[in-house]
């Protein structure tokens, strides 16, 4: 839970699990605090709404699990089902109710949370032979357990990768002592690629474009969705979670087509950082975050800032070396993994999960939890957090 803090206690650094019993003041003494939070980010690979809608699903209770023991104030979940229907219950709602509001071991205690969920353009069908395969295959396959050729032959047509719509989505999970500003919320799931600046195009070996002027004039950058969701602390503190899930640098061929996208993808994090007037959310607004305002970067970025296959090394060039951003500080996790290094995020030995705060926010702690998902049984992503103080407005 959150906590309100004096200046004097800024020094203080925790151990992993020392913030799960942090309770706030009464309301007088939290106005003009700073207040303390943890942050998470946690893939939890390709959770669905069937599985979450039934009680004793193994994997989901393992899950459930870690963030109990982890207790974060603001958790992003990659790759959750997004349902695009307001009258039935949200994958991640769905996920609160049956697993995390019920103790996962001894001692554990349940954790609340307020969800949001943004669309997704996984799944959603361009109309168009995206993939190059000589056919569109526009009709929604059946959903299965394993991905089937049908899935793959319709995802690869589709604005972002899915086997049917809304696979891979995202939710934010927020503690209800904290306020998601659902009005001020800014999505970019419709912003089109040739409108990022410095996008770089797909080629083909020979120098040609590899989508037809068609094809390019429609195609959306973000994979899932590129999402601001303003959250405000009962300091009267406003932080800005900026979520996304960029397609992996693979599964491409030698048009390096989401090697390029990846790129781009993370490029729009700085395009909106720092301000550009190029962008416009899906409402039309044009324009990037308010210069001066607290932020924290989340998701699964599909890059390494050293290792892996990504194009230009776009998490160094956009982020990391970004003034805004508090790159210093760098997770990693006291659980020696074989051929894992402390800072890898993942179980294909990669850190590709990230969260980065912006550089008015004081970092006091952060890590990789990797108890009890080290064997990949949980998910092939480990969860990672960090405590962060958030300076009094």
């Amino acid at each position: 839970m959150p906590t309100v803090f004096n200046r004097g206690m800024i020094a203080r650094r925790w151990k992993p699990l020392a913030l799960f019993l942090m309770l706030f003041l009464n309301s007088s003494d939290a106005m003009a605090q700073d207040v303390a939070i943890r942050v998470m980010t946690f893939n939890i690979e390709d959770v669905r709404h069937a599985e979450a809608s039934k009680l004793g699903n193994e994997r989901l209770s393992r899950i459930a699990e870690v963030i109990q023991r982890v207790r974060p104030n603001v958790l992003l979940l990659n790759e959750i089902e997004t349902i695009d229907n307001p009258i039935v219950e949200s994958t991640a709602d769905l996920f609160l109710r049956n697993y995390l509001l019920v103790p996962q071991g001894e001692g554990l205690e349940p954790i609340r949370f307020v969800s949001y969920t943004p669309g997704t353009n996984t799944g959603v069908h361009s109309g168009l032979d995206l993939d190059h395969s000589g056919s569109i295959f526009d009709t929604v396959p059946p959903k299965s357990i394993k991905q089937t050729p049908e899935q793959r032959a319709y995802g690869g047509d589709c604005f972002g990768f899915g086997g049917f719509p809304g696979q891979y989505g995202m939710a934010l999970l927020v503690d209800p002592r904290l306020t998601i500003e659902a009005d001020s919320i800014r999505t970019f799931q419709k912003f089109l690629w040739n409108d990022l600046p410095g996008a770089i195009a797909p080629t083909n070996p020979d120098g040609s474009a590899y989508y037809t002027d068609a094809q390019w004039d429609i195609f959306r950058l973000s994979s899932k969705s590129f999402a601001d969701v303003p959250i405000t602390l009962p300091s009267g503190a406003v932080v800005h979670a900026l979520i996304s899930h960029p397609t992996p640098p693979a599964f491409d061929g030698a048009e390096k087509r989401n090697k390029h996208r990846n790129r781009d993808e993370i490029k729009l994090i700085r395009e909106y950082i720092d301000g550009s007037d190029s962008l416009y959310d899906d409402t039309g607004v044009r324009g990037g975050l308010q210069d001066g305002a607290s932020f924290v970067i989340l998701g699964d970025l599909n890059a390494d800032p050293v290792d892996g296959s990504s194009l230009g090394d776009p998490i160094n060039t956009f982020l990391l070396e970004s003034e805004r951003i508090q790159s210093l500080v760098v997770p990693e996790s006291e659980i020696e993994v074989d051929g894992l290094d402390p800072t890898d995020t993942s179980s294909f030995r990669l850190r590709v999960d990230y969260v980065l705060p912006s550089h008015d926010l004081t970092v006091l702690e952060s890590g990789i939890w990797r108890f009890g998902v080290e064997d990949g049984s949980t998910s092939d992503h480990f969860p990672v957090w960090v405590d962060l103080i958030v300076p009094s407005p």
